[in-house]
Order: C-alpha cells, then structure tokens, then sequence
C-alpha cells in the first residue's frame, strides 16, 4: 500500500460505536475497516474524470479602442476610467 497518514474523521456515534465493537472483538483496529470502507465505495461510485464537466460562461462584449488584453496598465486605466 502507498503512504499512510494520519487524518481526522467526524464519525456519528451510531455508527461508530458498533464499528469500535466489532473491531474490539476481532482484535483489529479501526484503520482496517474504515479503508475497506471507503475503498469499497469509491469503487462502486463513479469518481473518475468523465463525470466531471466544466462549464464556461461566454459573455458578448465590444472592443474598446486603444484597450488590448496585451496592454495591462492601458486595461487598468480603462477600467478605472483615467483614460
């Protein structure tokens, strides 16, 4: 397995509780079943790439004369309207 590290989870009582039992019983510690866990459904979920989807939002403009994307102080000055 690749690195470990240390990580706080905020687990409920309802289900931690059973979990700290059964591993008590088993003489495992709770690191095992919590990695089964999760492992267990992150494969049963979709959690690649192609479900992500990045949405641009496109806005119309108009040029401004005298104003390029090049020029950053003819930009600031535009937008602070010094020119």
């Amino acid at each position: 397995m690749g690195r470990q590290m240390k990580k706080k989870l905020n687990i409920g009582d309802k289900i931690l509780r059973p979990a700290e039992v059964r591993t008590a019983e088993t003489g495992q510690r709770l690191t095992r079943p919590t990695e089964t866990a999760l492992r267990d459904h992150l494969a049963s979920t979709s959690c690649g790439e192609a479900d992500f989807r990045l949405e641009l939002l496109v806005k119309r403009g108009r040029l401004v004369r005298g104003v390029t994307v090049n020029d950053r102080n003819a930009l600031y000055e535009r937008m602070e309207g010094r020119s």
